[in-house]
């Protein structure tokens, strides 16, 4: 059965692949068997424990403050009926399209000393800029409220998604032992709802962790901030892996908190024959205060942004959209489309290779190369440089000594390494998809289908891509705007003079141009809501599926 099994091209393709996705992390940690004494004592003695203080309390933090804002929201739609709910559902998802780094500009731009809401406040009441005290945006506690507002919809569909499905019968049975009201939620829909609620709350962490814009840019010590210091300006290469390798660690706690959350996860599936709670009608007072507490987040983690952005962007345009601007959508475009068609390639390979043969060592190759999402982007890119640059400097000693000469970069040094950690930080976004397809169609096909003498790959091909339609082309969608968005990867592994939107947009903030910046922000902004609008779909049927069960 083993020889059988090792003799399966299947298998051997998807080690070949699975093993190149993981070399990139595999490197960094084996890069702390490489002594840096001078290089950590520098560290210890200067920045080091500000790099943990600040990425430990801007994680533990935005986790507090989504599980909170993500869960009270999750409760409010879930659990009560009032005027505009269903509209107010999927508008308290639109803060996903927002980047995190772009909010932070924008808000910089309206609430800094020279915004237009403290001007107008200095012109009302005559004030001076030393006669008042205004929050400064460009904070710890900034940073923490700008992650949280755009994170906090994790936790609130997870969390939705759960409430929604508890059964009746958990409700009923709690009345009639006298509980009700918040005791019920606190003693009965809470404790269910915890595993899904967790998950969300570690991915809100997770992101925390892996921010490099907006951290960057309000100046905050945290460990992307230092892997790019260690990187650029002290030229260590090795360091800069070490310092990711700490921060994979942290980020690594998180994801074994997040899978021991989901194990318990099939507790809150319900039969057929049980019915969801039936949603409470609130009073016309309670009703009003309930669309004000779910606007509230949508409109400072998206309307009012957006509103600043558009402004801002008529404005400019006329000076920003030029030959450069279509250049710049031309790169990101095909750098999005290209890695988007390479994820979801792999993607059907290693889903597809798991279902033929399910088999611990596949599943363990597939669960490898599919880590990437949950570790930074920033990570992964320091991974593939070090990887790619010890290819180039194999085929230039190869070339040199077969032909006497040097062929340069031809794999850090091009699209190849931008392409590469993309492939290894979104294949997991692509996997979710293709593998929820593969799952809907029965296994009776399969077995149809080669009993006509159709091979494994023409029964992939004839049979399963054309049912995987609507799957694959959500698959594309979702990685292309997340490489669209993606920053600190880029900004490490891009070739010379190539620009993205990404990286124009946090060129400008940096430099201060936060108005010139919003022409390409709004644009990463707008295709970001695509996403946003499938997500409000797959919640919508399951919803539909789930009442028609009841």
């Amino acid at each position: 059965m083993k020889n059988r099994l090792w003799r399966e091209p299947w298998l051997w393709t998807v080690t070949v692949f699975s093993l190149l996705l993981a070399v990139p992390v595999l490197l960094i940690f084996s890069s702390i068997f490489i002594p840096q004494k001078a290089l950590w004592q520098h560290l210890i003695d200067t920045v080091l424990s500000d790099y943990v203080y600040h990425s430990l309390l801007i994680a533990f933090s935005v986790g507090a403050l989504t599980l909170l804002v993500g869960t009270s929201l999750a409760w409010l739609v879930a659990r009560y009926e009032f005027s505009g709910r269903g509209s107010l559902q999927w508008l308290i998802l639109l803060p996903m399209a927002m980047p995190a780094y772009i909010l932070a500009y924008t808000y910089t731009g309206m609430l800094d000393v020279a915004g237009p809401l403290q001007t107008h406040l200095r012109a009302f009441f005559n004030w001076t800029y030393h006669d008042y005290w205004f929050p400064d945006v460009r904070s710890v506690g900034g940073a923490i409220l700008m992650l949280s507002l755009v994170l906090y919809p994790y936790v609130y569909m997870l969390g939705r998604t759960a409430f929604s499905e508890q059964s009746a019968s958990f409700y009923e049975a709690s009345r009639s032992m006298g509980v009700s009201g918040f005791a019920y939620f606190r003693k009965v829909a809470f404790p269910l709802a915890r595993p899904a609620i967790l998950t969300g709350t570690a991915l809100a962490m997770m992101e925390a962790f892996a921010d490099y814009g907006t951290v960057q840019y309000f100046g905050i010590s945290t460990f992307t901030t230092g892997i790019f210091r260690t990187w650029n300006g002290l030229g260590n290469a090795i360091g800069a892996a070490q310092l990711a390798a700490v921060l994979t660690s942290f980020v690594l706690v998180l994801l074994l908190i997040e899978k021991h959350s989901r194990r318990r996860l099939r507790y809150f599936h319900q039969g057929q024959k049980q019915h969801s709670v039936k949603r409470l009608s609130l009073s016309p007072i309670k009703s009003f205060w309930a669309v004000v507490a779910c606007l509230i987040p949508v409109a400072l983690g998206f309307i009012i942004p957006c509103v600043q952005l558009i402004i801002w962007a008529v404005e400019r345009a006329s000076s920003q959209v030029d030959a450069q601007f279509m250049v710049l959508i031309w790169n990101s475009f095909y750098l999005a489309v290209s890695a988007a068609l390479i994820a979801v390639g792999l993607a059907l390979l290693f889903s597809y290779a798991k279902r033929l043969r399910s088999h611990w060592l596949l599943n363990s190759q597939v669960q490898l190369a599919s880590l990437g999402y949950a570790i930074p982007g920033t990570v992964i890119a320091i991974g593939a440089m070090l990887m790619l640059s010890a290819a180039d400097d194999a085929v230039n000693a190869l070339t040199e000594a077969l032909f006497d000469t040097s062929v340069g970069l031809i794999f850090s040094g091009t699209l190849v390494a931008l392409l590469l950690a993309y492939s290894v930080r979104f294949l997991a976004v692509a996997m979710h998809n293709v593998e929820a397809g593969l799952q809907r169609i029965k296994p009776s096909m399969d077995d149809a289908a080669r009993s006509m003498g159709l091979s494994s790959f023409s029964v992939l091909k004839k049979v399963h891509v054309p049912l995987l339609r609507a799957s694959v082309l959500s698959a594309l969608l979702l990685v292309f705007v997340d490489v669209l968005k993606e920053l600190p990867a880029t900004l490490i592994l891009r070739p010379f003079n190539f620009n993205t939107l990404a990286v124009r947009t946090f060129e400008l903030a940096s430099e201060e141009r936060l108005q010139d910046a919003a022409v390409p922000a709004i644009t990463i902004v707008m295709v970001g809501l695509l996403p946003v609008i499938l997500l409000t779909r797959a919640l919508e049927s399951t919803k539909h599926k789930s009442s028609s069960h009841a």
